[in-house]
C-alpha cells in the first residue's frame, strides 16, 4: 500500500485543492503537459463523472482514467435500477469499496490514484469527498492532495472556521489562493 500511496502523491508532481461552501464545492489543480509535443488540451485531471458530480483525480493516469470510468459504471448502473442520479456520498462510498477489494488479493493491485469528489447534493448541499487507493472515503470542508498536500492542508486549517459561511465566488476564490500560495505563484 506504501508504494500506491507514494505513486498517487508524487508521479504526476501536481497539487489539487478542493474547498465546500455553503451553496457550492470547488476543486483547483495546476495542468502539467509532460512533452512539449503532446497536444496541451489532451491532458487533464478533472473528469465529469455525472451532470451533478465531478472528480479530481491525482496519481498515474491510466490508474486515474481507470477509476473514472468505473465511477462513470457505478453511477450510470445506479441510475439504471434505481430511476434516479446517484448522491456523491453514495457513489464515494461504492468506488471506497471496491478499492478496498483491490487490497485483499494478490491478484490485484491497488491503483495509485487518489481521488476528490464534488457535488451538490439536493438533500445534504454541497460535499467533498476524498476516496485513497486503500478504499479509505471521509467528507471534507476542504482538503488537498499531491505533491505538495501538506502544505495545502495547513493553509485550509487556518482558514476552516470561516469556510462554512462560504459563497461561491469565496470558495473559488479561496481554493485558487491556496493553490497559489502552496505553489509560490501568482494565477
Amino acid at each position: 500500500m506504501e508504494y500506491a500511496f507514494k505513486a498517487a502523491s508524487s508521479s504526476s508532481g501536481q497539487t489539487a485543492v478542493s474547498l465546500r461552501g455553503t451553496n457550492s464545492c470547488a476543486f483547483v489543480t495546476q495542468k502539467k503537459v509532460p512533452d512539449r509535443l503532446m497536444d496541451p488540451s489532451s491532458i487533464t485531471h478533472i473528469f465529469s463523472i455525472t451532470p451533478k458530480i465531478g472528480c479530481l483525480a491525482t496519481g498515474m493516469i491510466a490508474d486515474c482514467k481507470a477509476q473514472v470510468q468505473r465511477m462513470r459504471f457505478e453511477a450510470a448502473d445506479f441510475q439504471f435500477k434505481y430511476g434516479y442520479p446517484i448522491p456523491v456520498h453514495v457513489l464515494a462510498k461504492r468506488i471506497a469499496d471496491i478499492a478496498q477489494v483491490n487490497t485483499q488479493s494478490a491478484s490485484m493491485r491497488p491503483l495509485a490514484t487518489v481521488c476528490i469528489l464534488i457535488g451538490v447534493d439536493d438533500e445534504k448541499g454541497p460535499q467533498v469527498f476524498k476516496v485513497d487507493c486503500a478504499g479509505h472515503f471521509l467528507p471534507f470542508f476542504g482538503t488537498a492532495s499531491g505533491a505538495k498536500e501538506q502544505e495545502a492542508v495547513n493553509y485550509l486549517e487556518k482558514r476552516v472556521g470561516d469556510m462554512k459561511g462560504y459563497d461561491k465566488d469565496q470558495t473559488v476564490r479561496t481554493a485558487i489562493m491556496c493553490l497559489g500560495s502552496v505553489l509560490g505563484s501568482d494565477f
